[in-house]
């Protein structure tokens, strides 16, 4: 599983920031007994956990003063030039530099894929970054990989996803040899525009040589029956599908109340 130990944490990022953030690294570090770094305005941090009656930092937790903001109007390709004092950007810095072993923000998520391109790099060889949101069903979780963050792609990057959201499954959700399909308007091999029919080819081809467990096409509605353990995408149909699942979920549980 994991080697994850210390978790840097944007802690001004989100629409609940950043109380919601002291709650939830205090419970982190209380639960799971992972080393955390509140990286965000130091007095402000302080005076929350003092309001939450913490009046001497947990052993764990520390905090990492950040006096600046990115809101979520900022422009994600300038992040780094005009908010180099952020707790996104000192975050990125944080788990660059080996002090953290991972960063997690609730942020403006363009400037968080951009800031974390540019501060910590790409994986050699790897063309572009993606978002792998894991979707809960019946089996645990399905990476869905891309969720946004490339709306034109190439079957080259949707093999890459493939790749990437098979080894975070693997190596951070615990499956063994996860089963991958792409995600079409049908399940034969036929379904899909000329991006799919490539990409198809190219996952075939992987699995044929042992290197991803392919499963084939699958559609929208096999999410949580958890056929397979990562659903590769491109961006604007991953994230159709996400902001669907969302927006289904929103609707049935105000219908229920």
């Amino acid at each position: 599983m994991s080697d994850i130990t210390r978790v840097a944490l944007d802690a001004m990022g989100g629409d609940h920031a950043p109380e919601a953030m002291v709650q939830g690294a205090l419970d982190a570090v209380a639960e799971f007994g992972v080393e955390l770094t509140l990286v965000g305005r130091g007095p402000e941090l302080l005076e929350i956990l003092k309001q939450k009656g913490v009046q001497t930092l947990p052993k764990g937790l520390e905090i990492s003063h950040a006096p600046d903001v990115v809101d979520m109007h900022a422009n994600p390709t300038m992040v780094l030039k005009e908010h180099p004092e952020s707790s996104m950007v000192l975050g990125l810095k944080l788990l660059h530099d080996g002090e953290g072993d991972a960063f997690v923000s609730a942020g403006n998520t363009g400037a968080l894929l951009t800031g974390a391109t540019l501060a910590c790099k790409r994986i050699r060889g790897i063309r572009r970054a993606a978002m792998g949101p894991v979707i809960p069903n019946r089996h645990g979780g399905t990476v869905l990989i891309d969720a946004g963050a490339n709306v034109d792609c190439t079957p080259e990057y949707l093999l890459q996803f493939g790749y990437m959201g098979s080894f975070y499954a693997s190596r951070m959700l615990g499956k063994q040899n996860p089963r991958g399909g792409l995600l079409s308007n049908g399940t034969e091999d036929t379904k899909g525009g000329a991006l799919r029919l490539e990409t198809y080819a190219l996952l075939r081809r992987a699995h044929e040589a042992g290197r991803l467990n392919f499963a084939g096409n699958v559609e929208a509605r096999d999410v949580f029956d958890g056929q397979v353990d990562v659903i590769v995408a491109d961006g604007f149909s991953g994230n159709v599908l996400l902001k669907s699942i969302e927006g289904t979920a929103g609707y049935l549980m105000k219908e229920l109340k």
